[in-house]
């Protein structure tokens, strides 16, 4: 399928191009259209199979459809974005920055293993999507740096790399603080009892 059948606005469609994409993935094709239509997703994917565009595409559509114009702190994060590792966090937001970079949609990456000032600069500048790695997410949250109040979409990457790493109990934890009414999709290249469990309790949008 082409990436032109699947709904997305031009100024996504000209990144991709300039990317050198034309055709979309498998998982692509599956998951771009029903994010678009709100739904909650549960996609079984493996790295390197596109994923990380089939989730990106769709949230810089939603959110460059009706783009923030407040600057500095009145500016919420409205996606969240959660993966088990700094290496996937910033591989994530370079996507982010790629695909959205004809929109004025901004995004960020907190994580840990790095001091957190330059990361608290960059929330306090205002961002859209924050990509996040979740024990500097709960941190920062504890600290009041991070507000999720208003966020719309909810993505977990990789999710059972972070039931492996023992980020489980962290994961619920920051999904609870998030609007009921968020949607959710969720990646993961196995589905073990325990992120079944995160489906049924945290999905609600028609999976």
């Amino acid at each position: 399928m082409k990436f032109e059948e699947l709904g997305l606005a031009e100024p996504l469609l000209r990144a991709v191009r300039s990317q050198g994409y034309s055709t979309a993935t498998k998982i692509q094709a599956a998951a771009i259209g029903p994010i678009l239509e709100g739904r909650d997703v549960l996609g079984c994917a493996q790295t390197g199979t596109g994923k990380t565009a089939a989730f990106a595409l769709p949230t810089l559509h939603r959110l460059s459809r009706t783009e923030c114009r407040i600057n500095g702190r009145g500016r919420k994060v409205r996606a969240l974005v959660l993966a088990p590792t700094r290496e996937l966090a910033l591989q994530i937001t370079e996507s982010f920055q790629n695909y959205g970079c004809h929109t004025t949609v901004r995004q960020a990456a907190i994580y840990g293993g790095v001091g957190q000032s330059p990361q608290v600069r960059a929330l306090n500048a205002g961002v859209d999507v924050l990509i996040a790695t979740p024990g500097r997410l709960l941190d920062l949250m504890q600290q009041g740096f991070v507000d999720l109040s208003r966020v719309e979409v909810l993505i977990l990457d990789e999710a059972d790399r972070m039931l492996d790493m023992g980020f489980i109990v962290d994961v619920e934890t920051i999904l609870s603080r998030c609007p009921r009414d968020s949607q959710t999709a969720l990646f993961s290249a196995t589905m073990p009892y325990a992120i079944l469990r995160i489906c049924d309790r945290f999905m609600k949008r028609n999976p």
